[in-house]
């Protein structure tokens, strides 16, 4: 597929107005570790309002019990819970559906080390996570709002800007391919841990094709062709990644608590109550208001892979914001016809490689996942978007339904390997749509 500017203003409104959904005892760990769980149906905020009606109760009653079972082993995770904590945000056609908090933000201290229970920090509605991949997402918006410009040309060669992104068959990769993950380059860059800043970056840029690659013939997710598409952003606007995050996305939708490097500009009392650890047992030490991605806290916690940090309501913002055509709030920041274009497969007929996930189709947009049932469930169809994140994000939009569900957990919290997130992601999303059938 080709992209250009003229085609990108001039696809049409019709498709963007449719657009407008008991910790088990281990050796570190002691019982009674449970935090109560928090349950709001219906106070939507900016995700929207309802009165809390038979329904909605219903759908959070549910949602509370499943995500409290997933704070115990379960068939999925026997060995260990799937996370220490989790808040569920769901609205349905502007109306939140449910709102659910559960467990905690901050059980382990380094080593791990289980914390007393007068240590830990239950996790809140409003608490502060760290996104992982669902900043590709943000970082996809920032490009395209350049392509709406003109200062960026989907189908133009990357080294057409970054001079630097040298190599072997890299002259076809375009900005285009990054967005979709059809460029050839890996999951993730080397040569990152030494050096200055610029000479990270630089690694990052020189990173090869994987052997046999040719550009835009297969889906192969990569990590690497995002941090590329953060520097296009910088490259043009004359402003750091998150200096153009906060520009021209968090500042004008009104999200105070969305940004990479929240320590920076969080304040210590805030930090202190709401912020959710993630790895406990790293070199690095407890991880908390830190990005958890090696390679993103390599070039200094702001990437466009890997490092946003935010709460389930300002993401879920972020969801309708797509849902309805780029605008929220009154505040428009992508044209209907650019959010049509980012939510179409970009992929169509392709070949998908990923070796976690063999039977994984190729369908993506331009930054966002499309219709994937290993973390959609039942939700997933064609029109189905978002993003999981590593940390235990994810993201679920579904414009027929006009869903937005939000369920971000700290599945990293104390050690990542102890449990899969994609369960609880499914179980989260099929139970939404056991409700939804029966209202």
């Amino acid at each position: 597929m080709r992209f250009n500017r003229r085609s990108l203003l001039g696809l049409g409104l019709s498709a963007a107005a449719a657009l407008t959904g008991r910790q088990a005892t281990h050796p570190a760990e002691q019982p009674g570790s449970r935090q109560p769980a928090s349950v709001d149906a219906g106070r939507g905020g900016a995700a929207g309002t309802i009165s809390p009606g038979p329904t909605t109760t219903t759908l959070s009653k549910r949602l509370t019990r499943l995500l409290t079972d997933h704070l115990e082993p379960t068939a999925e995770n026997p060995a260990h819970p799937s996370y220490a904590g989790a808040v569920a945000l769901i609205s349905t056609d502007g109306q939140t559906s449910a709102r659910v908090t559960v467990g905690e933000a901050l059980r382990f201290d380094a080593g791990p080390v289980l914390l007393p229970a007068a240590q830990r920090v239950p996790m809140r509605p409003d608490s502060i996570f760290d996104l992982a991949s669902i900043t590709k997402v943000y970082t996809a918006i920032l490009v395209l709002q350049q392509v709406e410009t003109g200062r960026l040309d989907l189908d133009a060669p990357v080294v057409r800007y970054l001079p630097d992104f040298t190599g072997t068959g890299k002259s076809a990769v375009t900005v285009a391919m990054l967005l979709a993950h059809t460029s050839g380059l890996p999951v993730g860059a080397s040569g990152t841990g030494s050096g200055t800043l610029d000479a990270r970056w630089r690694a990052v840029l020189a990173t090869p094709l994987v052997s046999g690659a040719v550009p835009g013939r297969v889906f192969r997710y990569s990590s690497v062709g995002l941090m590329v598409a953060g520097k296009l952003v910088e490259k043009v606007t004359g402003q750091t990644l998150d200096q153009a995050l906060k520009t021209n996305l968090t500042d004008p939708l009104g999200l105070r608590w969305t940004g990479f490097t929240p320590n920076t500009w969080i304040g210590s009392a805030e930090r202190a109550a709401r912020m959710v650890a993630t790895d406990a047992r790293s070199s690095r030490g407890l991880l908390r208001g830190v990005v958890h991605d090696d390679v993103a806290n390599h070039l200094g916690g702001v990437a466009g892979h890997a490092g946003v940090f935010s709460t389930a309501q300002e993401v879920a913002v972020i969801g309708r914001l797509l849902l309805d055509g780029g605008v929220h709030g009154g505040q428009r920041v992508l044209a209907e016809s650019t959010v049509r274009l980012m939510l179409t497969n970009a992929n169509a007929g392709l070949p998908a490689v990923d070796a976690e996930r063999p039977d994984r189709t190729s369908d993506h947009g331009l930054g966002v996942v499309l219709n994937q049932p290993w973390f959609m469930g039942r939700i997933s169809r064609p029109t189905t978007f978002g993003h999981t994140g590593f940390t235990g994000t994810s993201l679920v939009v579904d414009p027929d339904r006009r869903l937005v569900l939000v369920l971000l957990t700290n599945r990293a919290h104390p050690n990542w390997s102890w449990a899969d997130p994609d369960p609880v992601r499914v179980a989260v999303a099929d139970e939404w749509a056991r409700w939804y059938d029966l209202t």
